[in-house]
């Protein structure tokens, strides 16, 4: 059933502001997949932070040629459903990983984020990165490690004089005793 211009054109400024609201979009193959299973991905991708729809090929690839974004061709052929990081590209693309797993009908076509193309194999190693808030505490104990040593290192001769000092009024009240 073909759908009204007015409608085409709602859905591509939909599929617009999805691409420009978005840190990376995930495109992946759906051939064979049931409801059930495309539902599912949905629910997880949205705890993530993303969302995740079933897209008109030719619509998508108007979208991006006006966005300016290059694509390349083999990723919008067959059934193609996108998902939309909006927060956490790592996170979003974890969930779809995730979600897709041991589905055989699934299968990630490939990605962009930052305006460049991601293969397969990006994506994948995309979804293996921990999640934004660990990557933040994990910058943040490397920054504040070199700071906390320098402390200790300018501390310790005044806690060993401390020390020597105890030690002796200790040794001192014991020969008075």
């Amino acid at each position: 059933m073909a759908i009204s211009k007015q409608r085409k054109e709602e859905v591509q400024a939909q599929y617009a502001d999805w691409i420009k609201r978005s840190e990376a979009v995930i495109l992946v193959e759906y051939t064979g997949a049931t409801m059930k299973s495309i539902n599912s991905i949905r629910a997880k991708v949205r705890e993530s932070g993303g969302e995740f729809h079933i897209v008109k090929n030719t619509l998508v690839r108007r979208v991006f040629a006006e966005s300016g974004m290059e694509l390349p061709q083999d990723y919008l052929v067959k059934s193609t459903a996108i998902s939309f990081a909006f927060t956490d590209p790592a996170s979003t693309a974890k969930a779809l990983t995730d979600a897709t797993k041991g589905n055989e009908f699934v299968k990630v076509k490939g990605g962009l984020m930052g305006g460049k193309a991601l293969n397969a194999s990006q994506v994948k190693a995309l979804s293996d990165l921990p999640p934004l808030p660990v990557m933040r505490a994990t910058l943040l104990g490397v920054l504040q490690a070199p700071a906390g040593k320098l402390v200790r290192t300018l501390a310790e001769p005044a806690r060993g004089l401390a020390a020597v000092i105890k030690a002796r009024s200790e040794s001192a009240q014991a020969a008075t005793a």
